[in-house]
């Protein structure tokens, strides 16, 4: 692929021109300093970085010195972070690592030059070193060669690079979806080799990936890669198991649960939270366990998945240490997605309770999603939007009409019954039938008039 970026090109906004100024000041100081990573592919992708990092041959000691403001972030891997203009910029010293032992940091780090450096790193295209001073790229990877290909190599042999840190295999998954490109055969041969070491990483550190990599529009292609490479079975089994699981063609004639997944996230609209993407890669893996085909017409039914479900994606977001709110959401979605099908029928407060659940933007987005990956009907999705645009015009009915305390200063005792009369009374307001809190306290007197009428 033509490389469209310029490296001495692009908006000189802030970030941009505080991280030439560190090049700059390093350099006046008669070190040498480059700009280098994914800033220098971004630039030579055409894409503006989102930040800078810069190599040295200063020591870390040096440049505390030279910048008023650091943090000492890992300074035994000769990493400081420099503080300038508001912004946090990374800076190390160019180290050539060695003696890996635990598949994710080495053990001895020995500073270098910046050759050495290069050859260290991850991917040819990760590889390459640019001075923004002298507008000079340097590249002892090809990665520039790999960049108009659309090559993701590793910088020597696959195995070594993937034993120093097993989540290189990850990141080559990642970078291949999000650039469009290919993986290198050599790279993508060693990935599926050693894919279970890839449980040898922190689940934190992998749910981060995981979280890049479903992101549109390369949702769809980041899953397809992850189930060729062999890592999925092992950072996402249940969803890896839905491979395998049939569904009724009349219903869903897009065929497996996976295949229902992928479209989905093909479908994902731009910039999505995350709580959208999960809730629509989870919402149905509840069916691979409960699955089952009646004998007479041969349909295959799913009864409780939504249940199962959610049960299993709060399993599955508490392995990957996802945030409890996330948690929370996610699996409000995943349980409640098959009432969709329902609410035509339901009855005005019903549907009105599922309006106001604070998820529910969410899970109607879900619903939209859902219908795309299948039989693409959107009426049900209508019909909601048009519901809650009519509840929003009534913004009076969202919160209770009287609380616990108006009951009480009407001379009622504290008691269970308090909570039963409450929950009639949002029941009634959420009916129309009662539509002012003095509706509300006028309706309560009449029927603690009726309970103390003599017989």
């Amino acid at each position: 692929m033509p490389l469209v970026g310029s490296l001495t090109a692009g908006t000189e906004g802030i970030v941009r021109r505080t991280a030439l100024e560190i090049v700059r000041r390093l350099q006046k100081a008669d070190f040498t300093a480059y700009w280098v990573g994914g800033s220098v592919r971004d630039q030579l992708l055409g894409k503006e970085p989102q930040d800078y990092d810069i190599a040295t041959n200063a020591k870390p000691d040096q440049i505390e010195a030279l910048f008023s403001r650091t943090i000492p972030v890992g300074r035994k891997f000769g990493v400081i972070i420099v503080v300038e203009q508001g912004h946090q910029f990374q800076v190390a010293t160019f180290r050539a690592d060695s003696d890996y032992q635990d598949g994710r940091r080495p053990t001895n780090v020995a500073f270098g030059d910046a050759r050495a450096d290069a050859l260290r790193r991850d991917f040819t295209i990760n590889g390459l070193f640019f001075d923004p001073v002298a507008g000079q790229l340097h590249d002892w990877v090809q990665g520039e060669t790999d960049l108009r290909t659309g090559l993701i190599r590793t910088i020597g042999t696959p195995a070594d690079r993937f034993a120093e840190d097993h989540l290189r295999m990850l990141r080559a998954v990642r970078f291949a979806a999000q650039l469009f490109f290919k993986i290198e055969p050599q790279t993508f041969t060693a990935i599926q080799e050693h894919a279970a070491k890839i449980l040898r990483i922190s689940a934190e550190r992998v749910r981060e990936e995981l979280l890049k990599l479903f992101r549109p529009p390369h949702a769809a292609r980041g899953l397809d890669l992850l189930r060729d490479s062999g890592l999925l079975i092992h950072v996402l089994p249940e969803i890896e198991a839905t491979i395998r699981c049939d569904q009724s063609p009349n219903y869903h004639p897009e065929g497996t649960v996976y295949n229902h997944i992928r479209l989905i996230l093909d479908s994902l609209p731009k910039d999505p939270p995350d709580s959208l993407t999960w809730s629509a890669m989870l919402h149905d893996i509840g069916k691979v366990p409960t699955a089952s085909r009646d004998e007479e017409s041969g349909r295959i039914r799913f009864y409780g998945h939504e249940k199962v479900g959610a049960d299993m994606a709060a399993k599955l977001l508490r392995r990957l240490r996802f945030p409890r709110k996330e948690i929370e959401e996610i699996t409000t979605c995943v349980l409640h997605h098959m009432q969709f099908k329902d609410v035509p029928h339901m009855k005005k407060s019903t549907l009105r309770r599922v309006l106001l659940r604070p998820t529910f933007p969410l899970e109607l987005e879900l619903h939209r999603l859902d219908c795309l990956g299948s039989h693409g009907q959107l009426d049900i999705y209508e019909f909601l939007r048009e519901q809650q645009a009519q509840l929003d015009e009534r913004p009076s009915i969202r919160p209770p009409l009287i609380t616990g305390a108006d009951l009480l200063a009407m001379g009622m005792k504290e008691s269970p019954g308090i909570g039963s009369l409450l929950a009639r009374i949002r029941e009634k307001q959420l009916s129309d039938e009662l539509k002012t809190p003095e509706e509300a306290l006028a309706w309560v007197q009449r029927r603690l008039a009726r309970r103390d009428a003599p017989e």
